[in-house]
């Protein structure tokens, strides 16, 4: 296995943002991966996301929002985070040529992943996983938030568990079953937003990610081809 720290341009006016591609040995995919609002690439949530991945032949590509990069503030502007999900996933398919190729990411990393694909197709990608979709803020539920889903044109796979406060299930699901055959969803037994389980679930943490990532690298396999 390699792991490669990279950088490539976020968006003109933001500059040069950091990356870490970690390709297993035959690899079948490579998965871009973005972190949530407030963690960055090297969070131990995506180093365990893609130390699991690896296990099951899926290369990650991590990588930084400029506000994450520059170590200050909260998440840019919607506009800027949707312009570096597309920029990242033209630079991790120019750093892995030949891999079939998936976006996605951690809360607001997939979100926004799948703003920009509503906004125009990501070139190249094949579907978007989701590690825990927030629908809505927590405390204020909602589905507003998931109305862009319908415009994005390749599978969608939700990864999110049953005590997530920031996608209730009774909301969630009406959402990804109106999406019929294009969403998949996949409940996390005793996981919060965080994928973290208490003590009387009998599951551990890591069980959960090694879940997470089992079942997207089987749903990758299934939509590679």
């Amino acid at each position: 296995m390699t792991e490669t720290t990279l950088r490539f341009e976020a968006t003109p006016q933001q500059g040069g943002v950091s990356a870490l591609l970690r390709v297993p040995d035959r690899a079948g995919a490579l998965l871009v991966l973005a972190h949530g609002a407030g963690t960055d690439m090297r969070h131990r949530s995506l180093e365990m996301l893609s130390e699991q991945l690896a296990e099951h032949g899926i290369a990650s590509f991590r990588y930084n929002f400029p506000y994450k990069e520059r170590g200050r503030g909260g998440p840019n502007p919607k506009a800027v985070l949707t312009a570096t999900v597309r920029a990242a996933v033209a630079a991790a398919a120019q750093a892995a040529p030949g891999l079939p190729l998936f976006a996605g990411g951690r809360s607001m990393g997939g979100r926004m992943t799948s703003l920009a694909a509503s906004e125009a197709s990501l070139p190249g990608v094949k579907g978007l996983v989701f590690f825990g979709f927030p629908l809505h803020p927590a405390g204020k539920p909602g589905t507003e938030r998931g109305e862009h889903l319908a415009a994005v044109g390749v599978p969608l796979l939700f990864l999110q568990g049953p005590r997530d406060t920031l996608a209730l299930p009774d909301l969630l699901e009406p959402v990804a079953t109106a999406l019929g055959h294009q969403a998949t969803l996949h409940m996390l037994a005793g996981a919060d937003h965080s994928y973290k389980v208490l003590k009387s679930s009998g599951r551990t943490e890591a069980e959960v990610y090694a879940e997470a990532a089992a079942v997207a690298a089987a749903w990758m396999a299934k939509h590679a081809k």
